[in-house]
């Protein structure tokens, strides 16, 4: 991450693959990372964070039985850790996770999910069943759960599902982006750039149960900035996007 930092890549994640060792001494590991890159490049920590738990893969006989691996209370544990000790960073819970993990980690703070994940070789580019050969698989994936679901489910959490790369495209990134992390401002790019996001996948993708999901849901997220100076901005591009116009962002 220092040679990443000093090369002028300024927008860095960190992650550890959980059952390799204690996760206490791998969680303090990630904790102090984090102290040090944010002492080191003027208050510039991690972006995002991921937790990955080792799951079974073909030809790795410690991945199906790790002597360091984390029971679902310990891991349930360590999201808590994370999200109370770094609030301004990304926590990543991914496929690897069974959807029943998922849905209990995400109150607590748990920010990007993956969904629609293929990780066997030419998955992305085959059908399906390329994700379900195991001798193609980096992994054993918990939660094959499809994009169209995931932002269903997440709906019916009453959360709000974005699909934003604002800040990567407008290069608010390293301090800049944490200039806006660290503060409440934040509320003030990422909500209205979700709420944007996701009308276009409403209108473009979604099956019909996920877009009328989806209508209630920026309802109730839209009504949050009524008094607000952003909110005129809100209403008049989620009008240009109704309108057919896309990529809309603040």
């Amino acid at each position: 991450m220092d040679r990443a930092q000093q090369a002028g890549v300024d927008d860095n994640g960190l992650g550890v693959l959980f059952g390799l060792y204690d996760w206490r001494f791998e969680v303090m590991g990630l904790l102090y990372h984090t102290i040090h890159l944010e002492e080191t490049f003027n208050g510039v920590g991690p972006h995002t964070i991921s937790f990955p738990r080792i799951k079974p893969a073909t030809g790795t006989p410690y991945a199906s039985n790790p002597k360091y691996a984390l029971s679902d209370s310990e891991f349930k544990k360590m999201v808590a850790v994370l999200r109370l000790s770094v609030p301004y960073t990304g926590l990543i819970c991914t496929a690897r996770e069974p959807l029943e993990i998922r849905k209990e980690v995400i109150p607590f703070g748990v920010s990007q999910i993956d969904a629609g994940t293929r990780i066997g070789v030419g998955g992305y580019a085959q059908s399906k069943s390329a994700n379900d050969l195991p001798d193609k698989e980096q992994f054993c994936i918990g939660d094959g759960i499809s994009l169209d679901k995931a932002i269903g489910e997440m709906c019916d959490m009453s959360f709000i599902p974005s699909l934003c790369t604002a800040c990567y495209r407008a290069g608010r990134t390293g301090e800049k982006f944490m200039k806006v992390a660290k503060s409440k401002f934040v509320h003030n790019f990422c909500i209205p750039n979700a709420i944007f996001t996701l009308k276009e996948y409403l209108l473009d993708y979604a099956s019909e149960e996920t877009r009328a999901k989806g209508e209630e849901i920026l309802k109730k997220h839209i009504e949050q900035f009524k008094g607000e100076p952003v909110y005129d901005t809100i209403i008049n591009n989620l009008k240009r996007i109704e309108n057919g116009e896309r990529d809309l962002r603040l």
